[in-house]
């Protein structure tokens, strides 16, 4: 079974905050929030929410359960491409760090692949702070593979009380 389809659950925060598990709620915790927002910038037309971080660390995780959206052991076994991609971007009036970090994972949970960048901070003084993509494709990972765990978020570089950091949204996993 290949999957064209988006495997992520409320990828863009039509539905608030749920199916995201929020591992990290520092600050003012996650808010979802109106493309283009206060001091945003436009995205796709057919996107019209994104997340927002908070002062503190905000970090929100998903796990996919392969198995129970269909897939076959076998099929997972002969190792197919699997592709994550992201959207982020700042305001045009203060700085925010970004981070990302996706695991495949056995059937114990055990990470067998990882693609953790060293987060990314805009500040709108020096960088273009708009929505920009990050993605990334696994292969050659080993059979086994069961459960992917998405986690992005990230906070403001100012500390400034509320909703001030990165955005994100219209985050995928995909399966090929």
């Amino acid at each position: 079974m290949l999957s064209k389809k988006n495997l992520l659950k409320n990828p863009s925060g039509d539905e608030g905050l749920q199916f995201w598990d929020l591992v990290e709620n520092g600050g003012d915790g996650w808010k979802v929030e109106d493309i283009p927002g206060g001091c945003g910038h436009k995205f796709a037309p057919d996107i019209c929410k994104y997340f927002v971080t908070s002062f503190s660390l905000c970090l929100k995780r998903q796990v996919i359960d392969l198995l129970s959206h269909g897939f076959a052991a076998e099929h997972l076994d002969d190792q197919p491409m699997v592709k994550i991609k992201d959207w982020y971007s700042g305001r045009t009036d203060c700085g925010c760090t970004y981070q990302i970090t996706v695991c495949l994972l056995d059937e114990n949970r055990e990470v067998m692949q990882r693609f953790k960048p060293k987060p990314i901070t805009l500040d709108p003084a020096t960088d273009y702070c708009a929505w920009q993509p990050i993605s990334h494709t696994f292969c050659n990972y080993g059979p086994g593979l069961r459960f992917i765990s998405f986690e992005n978020g990230g906070r403001d570089t100012k500390t400034w009380k509320g909703w001030y950091g990165v955005r994100v949204t219209s985050s995928s996993v995909e399966i090929y």
